[in-house]
């Protein structure tokens, strides 16, 4: 009940101050635990003009352990899959990173939101980590050749707009 609750506020609150360029909610309003949102390409960014659809699978014991954050738009980017899967550390379990990667601090709480987690996705489109990269092709482009990958993200810019 109290992921109910708080899923149910975090909708309002998303929806009475909107952030700009996201929406999101749940998919089906009898199931709060899987949402969608759409997020438009930052400004000044390869993305940009680009509408990308989400989906977010929420676990029973929310805001304890972070949601699943998955693009169903195709996207080309270092940090995410190439299943669409987003990895970036507030998605991550809490706790001490097994890798030493991240610092505890980094990965996800029970202070983090749906629209914290969007705000970060928005941040990670403008600038990746091609530190720890979850599409090694997408990172090495992106480090070797800036307007290849600007290019290949275009084409999925253009995918999203079914261009």
């Amino acid at each position: 009940m109290q992921a109910l609750r708080r899923l149910m506020q975090e909708y309002k609150e998303l929806t009475t101050n909107p952030v700009e360029g996201i929406a999101a909610g749940p998919i089906n309003e009898e199931n709060f635990f899987e949402w969608e949102a759409f997020i438009q390409g930052p400004e000044g960014t390869p993305y940009e003009n680009g509408l990308f659809r989400a989906t977010f699978s929420f676990p029973r014991d929310y805001p304890l352990s972070p949601p699943v954050m998955r693009f169903s738009t195709p996207m080309y980017h270092p940090n995410i899959y190439p299943d669409g899967r987003v990895c970036i550390s507030i998605l991550h379990a809490p706790g001490d990173d097994p890798n030493g990667y991240e610092l505890s601090s980094e990965r996800w709480s029970p202070v983090q939101s749906v629209e914290k987690i969007l705000i970060s996705v928005l941040s990670m489109m403008a600038e990746p980590n091609v530190e720890s990269p979850a599409n090694v092709d997408a990172a090495k482009m992106y480090r070797t050749d800036r307007a290849a990958y600007a290019q290949h993200v275009l084409r999925t810019v253009r995918s999203s707009l079914s261009l």
